[in-house]
């Protein structure tokens, strides 16, 4: 069997073969640093990991590209309120999400592009749309005609008249109410440095075309795979897509989407006020049980999140991990590299092969673990020899070897610890912050924030420091 993927642009099950033999591209649309990250941002981010490790495990070298957002109107408008540089409010919360990534093992990508570093790219995919008759200037503003591109819809399946208008711009600036923002030309309210010069004079660029030209600018004029959430498909990727082949590029091809993380039945999301910050939930559980927990659930169904969805990612862990503990002291402990070059199992292989089935794979793991404890019990040293080499190497498929995050020197604890010292010190500063401006409200807000997470903040005179609480 071969690889299969689910292209969100077809609706259907498609067989994957690269662009280029042997390598495959892959953009995936990271973090918009306006806040800190919650548990719903690390779906996509594990959804993804999972794609890039079986892609590598099948024996593909991958290039993968994930952006950072570090300017849009959000960041600005919550860098004002808490009066800090919006650069810096950007900085501090890449560093947050990047902590995140890989307290849960999420491989660094190849590239991690931000918006703000690739002005000149931008400038030229936006004066290539003029050129070609797909965007006009108004104003010192940039904005694709929609009307120009027949395509527009296709990825998402919608008619031109069937959607509402762009939210980026004011309708009265556009020639039609479902244009978007390429460039948008500077405000007064907003500060000079979050202004760059361009042909149509000082300003920003718009969300989608960021996109459009890091893809193009690290992956080519066509590339393989475009993921991200599935939130991100209208209008994000439905104008990245449309800006970027009427600039006369293939773009991506083939889109994957994961779904949301929902708390009851509702969209994980700062605006709804139930985002579950990765700091707080890396202070109560392992960083292995927040990502088995990501992960176990196929990456394109909905994850209704709980405390009892954590236990339960707890107790297959600990069963997991359970098992390579004792049979690694029973018949020793194989290398990493013996892991990787081991057979995987064919049903184990059929799953992943089969729009990365995790559950089915999980459950193949399941009945592996089962069978070496019964080899355990029977002092069967061949079978246990064998089930926990098999195990192993389908838990490193997903992340999820236990002896690796288990390492000698307690690696992976460290590296979780400094993960949620970066997490917990940027709350920290945005409390000095909110104290700094007499914003006593929001000041003890982010304090009993940490304090239900269980991180006690002590103040002395040379600045805050934190300790997990007894």
């Amino acid at each position: 069997m071969t690889l299969r993927l689910f292209d969100t642009a077809t609706r259907a099950e498609r067989e994957f073969v690269p662009l280029t033999p042997g390598r495959v591209g892959i953009y995936l649309c990271g973090p918009t640093v306006q806040g800190a990250p919650h548990v719903g941002h690390l779906r996509s981010a594990v959804a993804f990991d999972v794609l890039h490790r079986w892609l590598e495990r099948s024996g593909l070298h991958v290039t993968m590209v994930r952006n950072v957002t570090d300017i849009d109107d959000k960041t600005l408008a919550k860098a004002a309120d808490a009066g800090a540089e919006w650069w810096a409010w950007a900085l501090t919360h890449e560093r947050e999400f990047q902590a995140a990534y890989s307290a849960v093992g999420v491989l660094p990508p190849a590239a991690e592009p931000r918006a703000t570093g690739h002005m000149p790219e931008i400038i030229a995919l936006v004066s290539r749309l003029l050129e070609r008759g797909h965007a006009y200037e108004q104003g010192g503003s940039v904005y694709f005609d929609v009307h120009s591109f027949a395509d527009y819809g296709a990825l998402t399946r919608q008619a031109l008249d069937d959607l509402a208008p762009a939210v980026d711009a004011p309708v009265e600036d556009k020639r039609n109410p479902h244009d978007f923002a390429l460039w948008k030309a500077r405000k007064d309210s907003e500060p000079a440095t979050a202004s760059w010069d361009s042909p149509w004079g000082p300003g920003r660029p718009g969300w989608h075309i960021e996109c459009s030209a890091m893809a193009r600018r690290y992956l080519g004029d066509a590339f393989d795979i475009h993921g991200g959430g599935l939130d991100l498909r209208f209008p994000h990727h439905e104008n990245e897509q449309a800006q970027s082949r009427a600039a006369g590029y293939g773009f991506a091809g083939l889109w994957m989407h994961s779904a949301w993380v929902t708390q009851s039945g509702a969209k994980m999301s700062k605006s709804l006020g139930n985002g579950l910050l990765v700091s707080e939930v890396l202070a109560h559980h392992e960083p292995a049980v927040l990502r088995l927990a990501l992960a176990a659930v196929h990456y394109r169904s909905m994850l209704e999140y709980s405390e009892s969805t954590l236990e339960e990612a707890a107790a297959q862990w600990e069963r997991f991990g359970g098992f390579v503990r004792r049979a690694s002291e029973k018949v020793g402990e194989a290398s990493l590299t013996d892991v990787r070059a081991a057979e995987l199992p064919g049903a184990f292989v059929a799953a992943m092969d089969d729009d990365l089935g995790v559950p089915r794979a999980l459950a193949v793991i399941h009945e592996t673990v089962r069978a070496g404890n019964a080899a355990l019990t029977a002092g069967d040293d061949a079978g246990v020899a064998a089930a926990l080499l098999s195990a192993r190497a389908m838990l490193d498929v997903l992340g999820l070897d236990p002896a690796q995050w288990v390492s000698a020197g307690g690696g992976a604890q460290d590296a979780a610890m400094h993960a949620l010292d970066v997490l917990v010190r940027s709350s920290i500063e945005q409390r000095a912050a909110a104290r700094a401006a007499k914003d006593w409200a929001a000041a003890d807000a982010i304090r009993d924030r940490l304090k239900e997470a269980g991180i006690v903040v002590e103040d002395a005179a040379d600045g805050a420091r934190w300790s997990l609480g007894g």
